[in-house]
């Protein structure tokens, strides 16, 4: 996602934004649950809600007998201090736009993204008067989760567990546990975007080297010829340098290897052409476009018109 403004101010680019719109497009009912909300039927809907606040993370309409927008914002930066702040004012226009309740959650991947201003509760008073506010907001520390907890809940969340109350050490009998989760051909093209995404997210924590080590010794990644080739290019790297610089071409990287890793699970290995196609797409939103529709189509071929042929629809009276 590119650099996007807040009341003027600029936010930079969040470059995970993919890999959590995958994983909560393709089981939303896994994150209503995760949210500590009963399952319900759910949603993913338009998180566009107006021109000062860009976009939330991600919006998803839950259909209880009461419906209610469940709002999520993954956070892994330093800037946490304002997003209670950010919480309220995208809840505020979600609801006017929806007509409905919202629950606010706050992700945090990791502790560097902690603040002591992300409490639950925002106030807003004048000095020696009654508060005129109350924002009441959730906020899960996912390294203070219980492995247990995610490994045993909804496969949309399992890429989470190398991030929870897990150390080093214990890492490699975590994805031992996973691994038998995802075993069986029925789990075959499902366990290919978790893994994708597990790789994706060990960088926020480990060091890349590690999460490489660790992901080659798993059977599906270890056959995968593009997740051998991703390693050897050092495309991670790349991907772990633009998060530090916290540049929107770290985004760009990560949501191309996504859908390079994706795809050639599908279709095999894009030949040089295909290859050369993908490279040139800068468009972050059309990356995760692609990336989301991957299991929908049949060929490279299929799944790069795609994008095109709705272009076209749309733009047609």
């Amino acid at each position: 996602m590119t650099s996007r403004s807040m009341l003027g101010v600029t936010l930079p680019a969040k470059p995970f934004d993919p890999t959590f719109k995958v994983l909560v497009e393709s089981c939303p009912d896994d994150w209503t649950a995760f949210a500590g909300q009963p399952r319900a039927p759910t949603e993913v809907i338009d998180a566009d809600i107006a021109t000062i606040s860009g976009a939330a993370d991600k919006v998803l309409r839950v259909r209880e007998p009461s419906p209610y927008l469940l709002h999520l914002e993954f956070v892994s930066g330093h800037d946490a201090s304002r997003l209670p702040g950010k919480l309220q004012l995208r809840n505020l226009l979600l609801e006017d736009r929806h007509d409905l309740p919202v629950r606010s959650v706050a992700v945090l991947l990791r502790p560097e993204a902690d603040s002591p201003a992300l409490t639950g509760l925002r106030i807003r008073a004048f000095p020696e008067e009654e508060p005129y506010h109350r924002f009441h907001y959730r906020v899960i520390r996912v390294w203070q989760l219980p492995a247990e907890q995610l490994l045993t809940g909804g496969l949309g969340t399992l890429p989470l567990v190398p991030l929870s109350a897990v150390t080093e050490t214990e890492l490699p009998g975590i994805i031992e546990r996973m691994e038998e989760r995802l075993s069986g051909r029925r789990l075959q093209r499902r366990a290919e975007s978790i893994w994708a995404a597990t790789y994706i997210l060990l960088g926020l924590r480990y060091r890349q080297e590690l999460a490489g080590q660790l992901l080659r010794k798993v059977r599906s990644m270890k056959e995968s010829v593009t997740y051998q080739a991703i390693l050897e290019e050092g495309v991670a790297q790349g991907i772990a340098q633009g998060v530090a610089q916290g540049q929107s071409k770290g985004a760009l990287a990560e949501a191309r290897k996504l859908l390079l890793l994706q795809g050639s699970e599908r279709f095999g290995r894009p030949d040089a052409r295909t290859a050369a196609r993908l490279e040139s797409i800068a468009d972050l939103r059309q990356l995760e476009e692609l990336a989301v529709q991957v299991m929908k189509a049949e060929s490279w071929q299929e799944l790069l018109s795609a994008p095109a042929r709705r272009r076209r629809r749309r733009q047609s009276p």
